[in-house]
């Protein structure tokens, strides 16, 4: 498959490589891992298979031999020799036939799954890029050709569930749980995290999400020594401004944890786009 335009970015991801921590090496992985797995059902490949992640569309990539792909997450409108097809549908695409997937209008990052998944070498258990880390594949760039592997599982899937984590021009509502570090907070900082509406800020990537607000204030001069990180802790430096980990967090950090964001909420946090807004919802 030859890669022809990659927009902003595109990334080979899979689930992410795990048991690594303790060497200060992160999962990394896809950052929508609802879409991504959704790509993977519909094409018919195992758990686990490398796709192709890319950041707000504008992709074209050419078919050397006959493939099957399905596109999913943030697009825009995707054609297959010029002619428009549906998002969350597997589609084929014969040898020397163009696919373009145009710039989304909603959402942040979408998946492009084909058959058999995108073969390239294991690095510690994955095929993932980790820009945290410098592991796996490099990103990809016009004129790329990426391996295709052999098809190991059923056929391809029609989905009768759909689980879609766009949601448009709306507020992303998340869900978190008190984090280890909640003590360190005024009960105040505690009662705005659940009951402001917070911004998603420019600086945005696939390691976090910085919110801007109202101040989380913490309770005195709060020095805590570096602790392990989770994916979807709310992390609030000096500043005030909440920090929630995505895909690419680091194994430590310095700054008290008010909250953890459940692994079912990331997938729509992924997907807020800079100026979008967002509202935490506390699990009892």
């Amino acid at each position: 498959m030859l890669i022809e335009r990659v927009g902003y970015e595109a990334l080979i991801q899979d689930e992410g490589r795990f048991g690594f921590a303790h060497l200060g090496v992160p999962r990394a992985g896809a950052a929508d891992l609802d879409s991504y797995r959704l790509g993977a059902r519909l094409v018919g490949n195992m758990p686990g298979a490398a796709a192709i992640e890319y950041l707000l569309g504008d992709v074209a990539v050419r078919a050397e031999v006959p493939i099957t792909i399905a596109v999913t997450g943030a697009a825009g409108e995707i054609q297959i020799g010029g002619r428009a097809v549906a998002r969350n549908v597997a589609h084929y695409v014969p040898a020397g036939t163009l696919l373009e997937i145009k710039p989304a209008a909603y959402g942040m990052r979408g998946y492009l799954s084909v058959r058999g998944g995108i073969d390239v070498p294991l690095v510690l258990g994955s095929r993932s890029h980790d820009s945290l880390a410098g592991l796996g594949p490099a990103a990809l760039r016009a004129g790329d050709r990426v391996p295709i592997g052999s098809a190991t599982a059923g056929c391809p899937a029609h989905a009768d569930v759909v689980v879609d984590s766009i949601s448009g021009d709306g507020v992303t509502d998340v869900d978190f749980a008190p984090g280890p570090r909640e003590d360190c907070f005024t009960d105040v900082a505690i009662e705005l995290l659940r009951t402001s509406t917070w911004q998603v800020s420019t600086e945005v990537n696939r390691v976090g999400a910085r919110l801007t607000g109202p101040r989380l204030e913490h309770a005195g001069d709060v020095q805590i020594p570096s602790e392990a990180m989770h994916l979807g802790s709310i992390q609030v430096p000096a500043s005030g401004q909440p920090i929630v980990f995505l895909a690419n967090y680091p194994s430590t950090g310095g700054y008290p944890v008010i909250g953890v964001v459940t692994a079912a909420s990331i997938p729509r946090l992924t997907q807020a786009r800079p100026g979008s807004e967002v509202r935490f919802r506390r699990l009892p």
